[in-house]
């Protein structure tokens, strides 16, 4: 394999990691990684359909049902009919969904999976890993 693909192998690599790794502590919170983003994304949307949620996770609307319904039932997110369109509901973070532990949670782990990478190395990966990104979008239209 050239050595210009082992970098994809590190990618698939660190994300299964980071997955396992945030499950595990996010385990007595209710959360996974899944979920802490969805609440997150809708943190800054409260309020929009589940559609234009899965829209802005990037994720397929069933795939983002399973996880509202988790997190529903978990107490983080409630549904409300949307005041556009009555046949649609609104999601909303619960008080639980606010909890400023899960927030902060999140940043601590982001924090300390960034830990001891300097901002220029955090530039170069975020160019390298841009680039890959377009470079998988161009796959699309082909």
């Amino acid at each position: 394999m050239p050595e210009s693909q082992h970098i994809l192998d590190t990618l698939l690599r660190l994300m299964r990691l980071i997955r396992r790794s945030y499950d595990t502590q996010a385990e007595a919170m209710g959360l996974t990684l899944s979920r802490a983003r969805a609440l997150t994304t809708l943190s800054r949307m409260d309020g929009v359909t589940q559609a234009e949620l899965a829209t802005a996770l990037g994720i397929e609307a069933p795939t983002l049902k399973r996880q509202v319904d988790a997190l529903e039932a978990a107490g983080f997110v409630i549904r409300r009919p949307s005041r556009e369109d009555g046949r649609k509901n609104a999601l909303f973070l619960t008080d639980r969904g606010r909890d400023h532990a899960i927030v902060e949670f999140t940043h601590r782990m982001r924090r300390d999976l960034l830990d001891g990478i300097s901002p220029q190395e955090l530039d170069s990966a975020t160019t390298v890993l841009n680039r890959i990104t377009e470079n998988i979008a161009k796959l699309g239209r082909s």
